[in-house]
């Protein structure tokens, strides 16, 4: 398939791999050229954002949007012709508008930018990409060549000078530090920063995207290549997005992540070590609740589960991956699921809007197809399966032949090390720089070994309600990315829920019970959230809205003087006097602010020091500093459960 590759030089072509080891989600080697129709999306003209820093709390929120460019065109004897114009106002709309122009069994393949998050995000970018740049190419393919692997011998990679880095190493630590600062504010519980590097390319894209797959096999690999729009990608990436199968689906989020050792008991010893990781295993518990909020949007209440925890080896690293599966709503499909997901949460941070805004901040570019997505859909029944474009190389065709930009980066967390943060991320970088001729081929033999499969397990438990609980509840949602999961453990509880924009105008509320949920940022930043907290309905607040609730009823809002705590399932001691049973409870934890003094309100739950509030209450008015609906909540359910059978009887 390689070697077919190589060959169609000239041609539009797309290379869909599951390179090196297979997995329970990667199966199919995909080959397609000679497409007589495609799609280009362009980027539209969208005016000056106005100058904002939602690193220190000053996020502007827009809902409002400029419509998606789309041409679509017909490949003829003298090339690509444009023979309509769609204009659509998100992703989902822009796939949709295809239908029509789809033939059935035939698919849309091709890749998406990372840019197109002004179209699935409330926000706009600050630095957006250029009027006309491209932002997604799929072409419409009818039939695949499905082939097994076969790699042509290969030299080492022609050695060139003149690649430039968009940050110094001091830079990039200083950014880091700068993250933290943040996360201690309350501002966000952690960010992905990429970095770049750029040169010229003294190869074809495609002999690097060859070079790339025998020493980097990865499951979600990929190639693709628009030859007069002088645009190559080549990804060796290990983690999918999305894939959907009629109602089923699935996405699997990798965080974490070790080299293999040079024998099975280093190599364990390693593995061992990823797993106890107290850094790596909250920032991968962080993006499994994130995961399952944004299956949450398109799926039926109660069947949103992690449903595999396990630690993957590749050829020369390892990773903590779950997975996690929904069941979608009869309205929604693989297209919905698409636009709820996109981009990947790995690669953005949380809480999501507001991270990648921060990302924007911080980058000062766009991130164009790193990060994107790769893959395919079935535009008439919604079936798909996207990758995230990590350890990818973008190649633009210039007069002066190709150049080639790749990125890497990392999450940053209140426990990452700028160093070390800055170590990763040109090790993320060097065996795409490597591919790309711009560093020394590898003078030490790295491991290689094939795909294992080690399950752990799965921290979410089944809950088994007590009663059906029939209440109108209303939800104040506060930008966070863990509502879905408040909402349908409301929904499972037999509750109807109508959402609230915290930061919208103050509502009057007609309901059984009023839910402030969590949040970045400060309880002030939500006038919708500080004025329920005053009412005499039954309320319960969780994280924000607990905080809301304290600072009504007079205490103050402060950094923790213990440190911010984010993903993190800690011990909690309850005196048995509000939702919590009496006794020492287990709880995960997003937050850096904390409340302080005494307020005209009970403590009825501490942290383990017995110190820091966790839960509060006032007559029929809670409030949680922890997160009940994560997975490492263990009596999260109980406590949700507990709140609605108060509120029943009042």
């Amino acid at each position: 398939m390689i070697d077919r590759l190589l060959k169609a030089k000239g041609q539009d072509r797309i290379l869909l791999l599951s390179g090196g080891p297979k997995s329970h989600l990667a199966k199919r080697n995909m080959f397609a050229t000679g497409m007589k129709k495609r799609v280009v999306i362009t980027q539209p003209e969208i005016g000056i954002q106005k100058t904002h820093s939602p690193l220190n709390g000053k996020t502007i929120i827009s809902r409002e949007k400029t419509p998606l460019d789309g041409t679509l065109q017909n490949f003829t004897e003298g090339g690509w012709k444009a023979t309509k114009i769609l204009n659509s106002m998100t992703i989902e709309s822009m796939l949709r508008a295809l239908i029509p122009h789809t033939p059935k069994n035939a698919v849309w393949a091709g890749a998406l930018s990372y840019d197109l998050i002004q179209w699935t995000q409330p926000l706009r970018l600050q630095h957006p990409p250029k009027p006309g740049e491209i932002l997604a190419i799929l072409w419409l393919v009818e039939e695949w060549e499905d082939y097994e692997v076969v790699y042509p011998k290969l030299n080492d990679a022609v050695r060139i000078t003149g690649e430039l880095s968009s940050h110094s190493d001091d830079q990039h630590a200083e950014i880091v530090q700068h993250v933290k600062d943040s996360i201690t504010a309350g501002e966000i519980y952690q960010l992905n920063f990429g970095r770049t590097w750029e040169g010229p390319l003294g190869e074809d894209p495609a002999v690097i995207f060859q070079r790339l797959a025998m020493n980097n096999p990865a499951p979600f690999s990929g190639y693709i290549e628009a030859a007069d729009l002088g645009i190559a990608l080549a990804s060796s990436s290990p983690e999918i997005l999305l894939e959907t199968r009629g109602k089923v689906v699935k996405t699997a989020p990798i965080k974490g992540t070790r080299p293999r050792g040079s024998d099975e008991d280093q190599e364990s010893l390693l593995r061992r070590d990823l797993v106890h990781d107290k850094k790596e295993r909250a920032e991968h518990r962080m993006l499994v609740d994130l995961q399952r909020n944004e299956l949450g949007i398109v799926s039926v209440p109660g069947s949103v589960v992690q449903s595999r925890f396990d630690v993957e080896a590749y050829s020369n690293v390892q990773h903590l991956v779950s997975q996690v599966t929904g069941t979608m709503k009869e309205e929604s499909d693989g297209i919905d699921a698409l636009q709820a997901l996109f981009p990947g949460g790995s690669i953005t941070g949380c809480p999501k809007t507001v991270v990648c805004a921060s990302i924007d901040e911080l980058e000062k570019r766009p991130r164009s197809f790193w990060t994107g997505s790769m893959g395919w859909v079935d535009v008439h029944t919604g079936d798909s399966t996207w990758n995230i474009m990590i350890r990818t190389l973008e190649a633009r065709y210039t007069p002066e032949g190709w150049q080639g930009v790749v990125a890497a980066g990392g999450g940053i967390t209140i426990e990452s090390n700028p160093e070390a943060e800055v170590a990763e991320a040109i090790w993320k970088a060097a065996a795409l720089r490597r591919a790309c001729g711009w560093l020394n081929p590898e003078s030490k033999i790295l491991p290689k070994g094939e795909l294992g499969i080690y399950p752990l397990y799965v921290e979410q438990k089944k809950y088994l309600m007590k009663n059906n609980y029939n209440l109108n509840i209303a939800f104040i949602d506060n930008l966070d990315s863990f509502s879905h999961n408040i909402i349908h453990a409301l929904q499972s509880l037999g509750c109807s829920v109508e959402v609230f924009d915290g930061r919208g105008e103050v509502a009057e509320f007609n309901h059984d019970a009023i839910v402030i949920g969590p949040g970045p940022g400060r309880p002030e930043i939500s006038p919708l959230s500080m004025y329920a907290a005053k009412l005499e309905v039954p309320v319960l607040g969780i994280c924000l809205g607990h905080q809301a609730i304290g600072l009504a009823r007079g205490m103050q809002l402060v950094e923790s003087p213990l440190g911010p705590v984010h993903g993190v399932p800690s011990k909690i001691i309850a005196n048995g006097d509000g939702l919590l049973k009496k006794g020492l409870h287990t709880m995960t934890r997003y937050n850096s602010l904390v409340l302080a003094g005494n307020g005209e309100i009970g403590v009825t739950a501490t942290d383990e020091t017995g110190v820091l509030p966790m839960e509060i209450r006032d007559g029929n008015t809670y409030g949680v500093q922890f997160h009940p609906e994560s997975i490492g909540s263990t009596d999260g359910m109980a406590v949700l459960e507990e709140f609605l059978s108060q509120a029943s009887h009042c």
